[in-house]
């Protein structure tokens, strides 16, 4: 006997998750492949916890849509499910005068992306708001936040088993086979079908896409690992809000976050990795980059305690250098497979837009979009 499920998504960190919990909310029989031995093991657990407001992303790109309406979805969705955040708010800074003009042109770019919030202000309002802050000028972001990110995963899976959704963990695809009206699954000893099958394997999104016999290799998008670590150095906390520098164009820079907790951080910072692997290894010690590096705008940093934290990995489909990529939804109309959805990409502002992307992949699924 073949076991049949109607819809299998891969993948248990924060976007399947949601992807899921939408899907059974929706009335889909869902069941959510997860090769690790827990859940949310990867990207999931190892960003900033930041709800962003969506103002780096261009104006109409899927990266931005999902992120202005997945933040005011995920506000929502604490608010209701008592879900710990707070709006934090956040300053971005000029940390030279060169920079100033790229504070307007930012602030520009968020208002066609949708934020009409922000607001640009000079270094004494800055300082007035953050006393430790040194800048040339800032940018006010009221509605970037913080949220407790376990929490609001298990919530999220909660209310998905509710409607019926089963994780499996510890099952890695292994093999996909077109089938009459839906997919030929393998994993281990145990075959399944389904009609309906979404990628949102996060870092092993790759490898799920290869798996599938037939999918032409030329569909799948170039995959590069953008490594980022994060640094520590104790003591009472330094700001209120969130301190971002401005951006280089890669990566958002060395910046300062905290947690519900009143613990804070300093990170991530960028290396591409030769080869796409999971390593989570600090490496070489780059604790005085780092002092270096947020130096520029808080002086009082404490000189030799930066410590390592922790690091992640941001899955791409480009490398440095080139254009901001795009989050890349491959359903029907790229690889006329219907039922099947690839998610490629899926790096921040994945865990704000979580609840966003889910709706989409449900439509996508559904056929009211392609």
């Amino acid at each position: 006997m073949t076991n049949h499920v109607q819809t299998v998504v891969v993948g248990a960190g924060v976007i399947g998750i949601a992807i899921a919990r939408a899907l059974a909310r929706s009335g889909h029989e869902v069941l959510i492949l997860e090769a690790e031995e827990q859940i949310a093991q990867h990207t999931s657990s190892r960003n900033s916890g930041v709800i962003h407001a969506g103002i780096y992303y261009a104006p109409q790109s899927l990266r931005a849509r999902l992120c202005v309406r997945g933040k005011v979805m995920l506000y929502e969705y604490c608010e209701s499910r008592h879900v710990l955040y707070e709006k934090t708010g956040k300053l971005v800074v000029a940390t030279a005068p060169e920079q100033l003009g790229g504070l307007a042109a930012l602030v520009k770019n968020a208002l066609a992306c949708g934020v009409d919030d922000l607001r640009v202000i000079s270094a004494d309002e800055a300082v007035a708001l953050e006393p430790e802050l040194v800048c040339y000028g800032a940018i006010t972001s009221p509605s970037t936040g913080i949220v407790d990110a376990p929490a609001l995963i298990l919530s999220l899976l909660g209310e998905g088993e509710a409607a019926g959704a089963i994780v499996a963990l510890g099952s890695k695809l292994q093999q996909v086979v077109p089938v009459t009206k839906g997919f030929q699954l393998r994993v281990g000893e145990t075959i399944l079908t389904c009609s309906n099958l979404v990628n949102a394997a996060g870092l092993g999104a790759w490898d799920v896409a290869r798996c599938f016999e037939g999918y032409p290799e030329a569909l799948i998008p170039p995959q590069f690992f953008a490594k980022g670590r994060w640094f520590v150095t104790g003591g009472k906390l330094p700001f209120q809000r969130l301190i971002y520098p401005m951006t280089d164009g890669n990566s958002l820079g060395v910046h300062f976050t905290r947690d519900l907790g009143g613990g804070f951080r300093f990170g991530p910072d960028l290396q591409y990795l030769d080869t796409p692997q999971v390593d989570y290894a600090m490496g070489e010690s780059r604790a005085q980059a780092f002092e270096d590096s947020v130096a520029r705008w808080w002086p009082g940093v404490p000189k030799g305690r930066m410590q390592p934290d922790s690091s992640g990995i941001r899955p791409r489909v480009t490398r440095a250098g080139t254009a901001q990529s795009d989050y890349h939804f491959a359903g029907p109309a790229e690889h006329g497979y219907k039922g099947l959805v690839h998610l490629f990409g899926m790096e921040s502002p994945g865990l704000t837009s979580c609840l966003a992307i889910g709706e989409h992949v449900m439509e996508m699924v559904e056929g009211t979009i392609e």
